[in-house]
Parts: structure tokens; sequence; C-alpha cells
């Protein structure tokens, strides 16, 4: 089973309570939860409030580390059939499109990074906008155009450089990729919210992050000797965060910033996951007493 959706729609809290009572373990589905120390802007579910069930793919790597999509999908099918064998129901859940993609769907690992060629796509980006790599994209490989978000430069870069180093389109090999559960038939919802609701969420959720001391965990990763160019640093709400300690603006638009920027993620999330297949939509947040019946119903 797999429980996807936007940021701050309450994913966490349905996935604990199918769990609960169907005998399910949580396989998070977070490209930045996977690092050790980053707690508050991702967050994560403290181990006190998981009621006993059990979460796997949460702080597994430290920050130093790279960690990529297919390595998550690795981990996440060893993940799932190792719940499976222990009689339990395996539950993926989280709002990282791309990692749920690569799970379910099979993910090409694709050629190694070259530094000179995204050396050069990046300043492409920068002299002439980051919309110029997406139209790049879209005259050598139209459906990556279609998914890839036109301001995502870190994928333009990424499905351009699959196409210089190996002259074949991310998508052809995408459709040639054998998923890692190709045994499995995933059950798959899908929260949905109302625009004004995910806003109204969002700001909550930001504003329990500073007060749970976000700017304090910032401060206390660096000072622990994680650099500032650390993978999840680059993330959504960390990013904001180092900015304001670099005094690039004040606590106040700090907050305000990162309440929109994840008002405009969540969009995106919706987006990414409107293109997958098969998904069960839910409209109501994941804490709501209906939502998990409505996923309990569906199961039986």
């Amino acid at each position: 089973m797999a429980i996807v959706g936007p940021t701050a729609a309450g994913k966490s809290a349905l996935g604990i309570a199918v769990a609960e009572r169907v005998g399910g373990e949580i396989v998070s589905c977070d490209s930045t939860a996977v690092y050790r120390g980053f707690d508050i802007g991702t967050d994560k579910v403290p181990p006190a409030l998981r009621r006993g069930i059990r979460h796997h793919l949460i702080d597994i790597v430290d920050a130093g580390e790279s960690y990529t999509a297919a390595r998550y999908a690795r981990a996440a099918a060893a993940a799932v059939r190792r719940i499976t064998a222990a009689g339990n129901l395996p539950i993926v859940v989280g709002g990282s499109g791309l990692y749920y993609r690569a799970l379910t769907r099979g993910l090409f690992d694709g050629p190694g990074r070259d530094e000179a060629l995204r050396g050069r796509l990046t300043r492409i980006a920068r002299g002439r906008g980051v919309e110029q790599l997406h139209r790049m994209l879209a005259r050598v490989d139209a459906p990556s155009a279609d998914r890839i978000h036109p301001r995502d430069e870190k994928r333009l870069v990424r499905a351009l450089e699959v196409y210089r180093l190996t002259r074949r389109p991310l998508s052809a090999h995408f459709r040639e990729t054998r998923p890692p559960l190709a045994e499995y038939d995933v059950t798959a919802f899908a929260i949905r919210l109302e625009a004004s609701v995910t806003a109204a969420r969002v700001a909550r959720r930001v504003e329990r992050q500073f007060e749970a001391g976000l700017l304090a965990e910032a401060r206390g990763l660096l000072a622990a000797g994680v650099p500032a160019s650390a993978h999840p640093f680059s993330g959504l709400v960390y990013r904001q965060v180092l900015e304001h300690l670099n005094g690039v603006r004040d606590e106040a638009a700090t907050r305000e910033l990162i309440v929109r920027a994840n008002r405009q993620y969540a969009r995106r999330q919706l987006i990414w996951f409107r293109k997958e297949p098969n998904l069960h939509w839910i409209d109501l947040p994941g804490e709501h007493a209906d939502a998990a019946q409505r996923v309990l119903c569906r199961m039986t």
C-alpha cells in the first residue's frame, strides 16, 4: 500500500492510523528524511509519537552522503520484502514523487555525473534563465519536458545530461526500466485538499517548526561540522533557514518565504501525482477519521 500527496496533508498521520489497524509498517518516501539530524524541517514523526509502528528509511545516511532516487528504490524495495516476509503490511508514505515513481515504476539509474557538462548547463540557466533548459529538453525529449517543471533546474540538468551522455532521451530509458516491485500490486492512495486548506495547514506547520527550534537545529548541525553545502541544506525549509542565518533576510521574512515556497511545492506535488496511474484520491486531511476508514474500505 502507498499513501502519497502534497506537503502538510497529513500523510504520516494517516499512515500510522492505517498501520495500527492492519498490522502495518511504514516505509518513508521522503528525500530529506533519510538524512540524520534534519528532523524539524522535514516534519519527521518523533519515535514517541509513532504509536509503536515501525518506520523504515528514516535517519539512514549522514548529511554528507549523496542519496539518489535509484538508491532509495533499492532500499525501499528491500524493506518492503522484509516487512512482507514478517507477515506485516508495508505502507509507503510520503510526498517525494520521484522516489515513489522509482519504487513503483522503476527508474533509470543513468550515467555518472559529468561536472563539465553540468557546469555548461548551469551557466546557460544563469545567463538565459532556467526556462531555456526546459526549451532545450523539449526539443530532444518532449515526454520528460512535459513531466519536469520548467523551473526545476536540478532535474532539467539531469535529463539533458543523460541525453548528451547516452544520446537517448531519459523518457526512453524510463520505458525500458523494470520496476523494483514488479511482483507486487500496489494499492495507492493520494490525499488532495483545497488550495486554501493546504495554505492554512502549511502556515500552521511552519509556525510549529519555528516554535520547535528549527533555527537552533540548523545552527547545531553547522556547529557539529555539517557543511552548508551538504545536500539536505539545499532543500526546502533548510535552504531558506541557511539564508536567514547568513543574514539574507530577517526571521519574519524567512517564515513568510518558507510558507510561500511550501505552497508552491504542494502545487507541484499535486501536478506530479495527478500523472501517476491508479491512485485512489481522498479529499480529506490525513488526520480525519473518515480518511482512514476510506482506505480500509478500499482494501477490503
